[in-house]
């Protein structure tokens, strides 16, 4: 009798077991159900020593197995699968979810995909354009002349305005919806720069070797008195901006970098000097510097600065091997390819020849020309591309300078042909932004300006130089709508690329001025 009840209990366990996880958790059941085969084998062995004493319940160890089988058949069957009631990631959801809800998206569309990534990166929403001073409609920004000084002559045309207006309402058709992607953007996160960008502008301090006009190479060390001209203009805007700035200091203990007013393009024109005595000039210029002054042995020099664009600034610091291993350069020939050039510690300043006045405008529609080229053959890089598409109808190259304006050729092209010479650097890429063209980079190992604040990937096409053979089929590949969100952010960053007698605002002095800046001493060492 005994026994039966334990047949009894065996049956029912799993039963009410059973209904009591419906009415819990999974995790309960699979522990009920691991009780349950435990009491069923505890009562087996029991059956079976009974059955050794003359039991009548010889055959019922086998029953009660066969049935143990039975139960956890249906078990197995009934349960929910335990990894399928886990709930997904929050991401992964969300993600598969909107993908689930466009059936029929093309995995080809970028602005389809970046659309439902909006949420990939934990941004908070963008400053409103006032920060930019920027005038947006329907997502497009109006290319805007900033102010110039009282001696700059205003330029642009009542056709030019025209043309603005035009060109407003062809680029609107970027985005039906009035306005661009979230993640659309020329910054690489505007609202970070932005911050930064006003505490660079309240708290940076620059202290600059001090000299007098009477100083002998004071031509060298001090600011020119004219305007500076020319493709090696840079150089010379940066000194000037920056002793008429309020980011100079006479304190040296108030002072996050250091500058070493030496001019590269200077001690190259100066008889004196010339190229071959640059290098012994700085490593004197350093040696004397660490000898009145305690500044530069603190540090070895590296939080000391210069800024050259001259292509022979990237030889300028052989002697002076500190220099080059410590300081922060600031040059144009910003090729990591180079030993002298070390990306993130140094930083790329924009090769910019001085025009005044408004941008000239060109609709996108009016440019008739694939893209275009005109330069000296002094690299492989240019005779390459000559010689791949001289006899080109739609990608126009020339291996002289024209005859015919250079700013027309540039105002008649969707893309203008950015080809490295002797250097990684000309000014052909603030050429192409000036005029409203999208800049084709043919140059490897560019450390590109501003490559630390600008995505480049939105306001340019970089090319490896070994693709130029298959240069026209890429640049075809681009559709008219993706060639037009180029070009529109070609006019946003325009005035990034401009320099001025007084600085403006996000010019080109400002943004190198923050490049510095995020390469500054986060702990300033104490002057004794």
């Amino acid at each position: 009798m005994h026994s039966l009840w334990l047949v009894v209990l065996t049956i029912s366990k799993p039963m009410w077991s059973s209904q009591h996880n419906f009415l819990n958790s999974n995790s309960f059941m699979a522990a009920s159900n691991v009780r349950g085969l435990f009491f069923n084998a505890s009562l087996s062995r029991r059956l079976r020593k009974d059955s050794t004493k003359g039991s009548p319940l010889f055959f019922l160890p086998f029953i009660l197995a066969f049935t143990s089988a039975i139960l956890i058949i249906f078990y197995a069957s009934s349960t929910p699968n335990l990894s399928n009631s886990i709930p997904p990631d929050p991401t992964t959801r969300l993600h598969a979810n909107q993908f689930l809800e466009h059936p029929k998206l093309n995995p080809n569309s970028i602005a389809q995909v970046s659309v439902l990534r909006q949420d990939d990166h934990d941004q908070e929403p963008r400053d409103s354009a006032a920060d930019f001073r920027f005038h947006e409609s329907a997502g497009v920004t109006e290319p805007e002349s900033p102010p110039f000084s009282t001696s700059s002559a205003v330029g642009g045309t009542a056709g030019d305005d025209l043309q603005r207006g035009q060109w407003r309402k062809e680029t609107a058709k970027i985005d039906s919806t009035g306005s661009m992607e979230e993640n659309d953007d020329v910054f690489h996160n505007r609202n970070l720069f932005i911050k930064e960008y006003h505490e660079m502008n309240r708290t940076l301090k620059i202290f600059s070797y001090p000299h007098q006009k009477n100083d002998p190479f004071a031509n060298v060390l001090l600011p020119v008195d004219s305007e500076p001209t020319g493709k090696y203009a840079s150089e010379s805007y940066f000194k000037k901006s920056l002793f008429s700035s309020h980011f100079l200091t006479d304190d040296p203990s108030e002072a996050d970098l250091f500058y070493l007013p030496f001019s590269i393009a200077g001690l190259r024109n100066d008889k004196r000097i010339g190229v071959r005595g640059i290098q012994d000039f700085i490593k004197d210029y350093v040696r004397n510097i660490g000898r009145d002054y305690p500044y530069w042995n603190r540090t070895g020099g590296a939080d000391h600065f210069y800024v050259a664009c001259h292509s022979v600034g990237r030889s300028a610091t052989d002697k002076a091997v500190e220099v080059k291993l410590n300081s922060i350069q600031v040059v144009c020939s910003s090729s990591y390819f180079l030993q002298g050039y070390v990306a993130h510690k140094d930083a790329s300043i924009p090769q910019i020849w001085p025009r005044k006045g408004k941008h000239p405008v060109r609709l996108p529609s009016k440019r008739k020309n694939l893209a275009f080229y005109a330069g000296a053959m002094n690299s492989r890089v240019r005779q390459s591309l000559v010689e791949h598409w001289k006899n080109d109808t739609e990608i126009l190259v020339h291996r002289a300078r024209l005859k015919t304006p250079y700013s027309e050729a540039l105002l008649s092209s969707k893309y203008c042909i950015h080809a490295k010479g002797f250097e990684v650097n000309t000014a052909r890429v603030g050429d192409a932004l000036y005029y409203g063209c999208v800049p084709v980079i043919l140059a490897d190992q560019y450390d590109l300006p501003y490559a630390d604040i600008l995505n480049w990937n939105r306001i340019s096409v970089i090319v490896a130089t070994m693709d130029i053979p298959i240069l026209k089929k890429i640049l075809q590949q681009i559709s008219f709508d993706e060639y037009l969100k180029l070009q529109n952010h070609v006019m946003k960053v325009q005035n990034h690329f401009q320099w001025h007698l007084l600085p403006v605002d996000f010019d080109a002095f400002y943004m190198v001025m923050f490049e510095l800046w995020l390469r500054r001493s986060h702990s300033r060492i104490p002057i004794f």
